[in-house]
């Protein structure tokens, strides 16, 4: 689906290069008699980004149109917008790092436009692209990066809005997005919030929606062959949640394992006591008691899983 442009001077950068290997191409080929500029700031902030488990560095429009499911667009014109909200870039996204500071250094360009502010001058609105509650600059990185560092809490811009029924936020990292594009490609395909709509299977592992949907169609299998036909694929959610899932979880909270676990969630413990459980019931011949097995797999694996994460 083609992007709108509202207004002029909307430029989009087909065919962008994936963030890492043009980041780790460029640090690879700086030698330290050059001036400092993008690719070891860039390089140095994806590392402590990653150690932080914070976001450093802007999000590139492409990477997450390409990333998220996008069912239309409405053109939302003239607003005001939150500045904090702004956090990404069609095609300077590592000309600033997500709080818009340079990384290469204001230039005079830069020092104008703070001028201006300082003076009270009223500049023309940027352009924006809008995705859930992220908006990606499309003209005007100079005037927003003046902006936050004035402390201003809006600014004037003309948005387009792309729709979609991922949830982004301003504070999300590439890995959140992914995370949150599994799940609502999950939920649509197995339809568990019109099914069950207290459930709420929130896991940190990229490809753990993946998972998921095999144990539905393993029990969707067995289910099968117990009662010598073919269960429906809702039925099968259904009784996958019911019948497997939520019992696994209760006995999670009930033991309060998810603590020795620091930085995982519910879903992530479920995954990993459920092959366990299988594991188990598989060498003993007999299903194994769930309380007792969440909190022998909490004592034997919790340090060494805390330490990975």
């Amino acid at each position: 689906m083609a992007t709108p442009r509202p207004g002029r001077g909307f430029p989009r950068k087909p065919g962008l290069v994936p963030r890492a290997l043009s980041t780790c191409a460029a640090f690879a080929s700086w030698s330290f008699d050059m001036p400092p500029r993008l690719p070891w700031i860039g390089f140095l902030l994806r590392l402590f980004s990653l150690a932080k488990r914070e976001p450093a560095l802007l999000l590139p429009f492409d990477w997450v149109k390409d990333h998220v499911p996008i069912r239309g667009w409405r053109y939302l014109g003239l607003q005001e917008v939150e500045v904090e909200k702004i956090a990404g870039s069609v095609d300077r996204y590592d000309d600033f790092d997500r709080a818009f500071l340079p990384l290469r250094g204001e230039d005079e360009r830069q020092k104008r436009i703070e001028e201006a502010l300082a003076r009270g001058e009223v500049l023309p609105p940027v352009k924006l692209y809008k995705i859930g509650e992220v908006y990606f600059v499309v003209d005007g990185h100079h005037r927003v990066s003046a902006a936050k560092k004035a402390g201003a809490k809006f600014i004037d811009a003309e948005v387009v809005e792309l729709l979609s029924d991922v949830p982004l936020s301003p504070k999300d990292t590439e890995k959140d997005i992914l995370l949150k594009a599994e799940y609502a490609s999950f939920l649509r395909h197995t339809k568990l919030k019109e099914l069950r709509p207290e459930a709420e299977i929130i896991l940190s592992e990229i490809s753990g929606y993946r998972k998921l949907l095999e144990h539905i169609d393993v029990h969707r299998y067995f289910r099968g062959l117990e009662e010598k036909r073919e269960i429906p694929y809702e039925e099968a959610v259904a009784s996958w949640y019911d019948r497997v899932y939520r019992p696994i979880v209760e006995a999670i909270r009930r033991t309060g394992i998810l603590k020795k676990f620091p930085g995982r969630t519910e879903a992530d413990l479920y995954v990993w006591l459920s092959e366990h459980l299988y594991y188990l019931a598989k060498e003993k011949g007999i299903a194994p008691d769930l309380e007792k097995t969440a909190r022998e797999f909490a004592q034997k694996y919790g340090a060494k899983l805390r330490s990975s994460v």
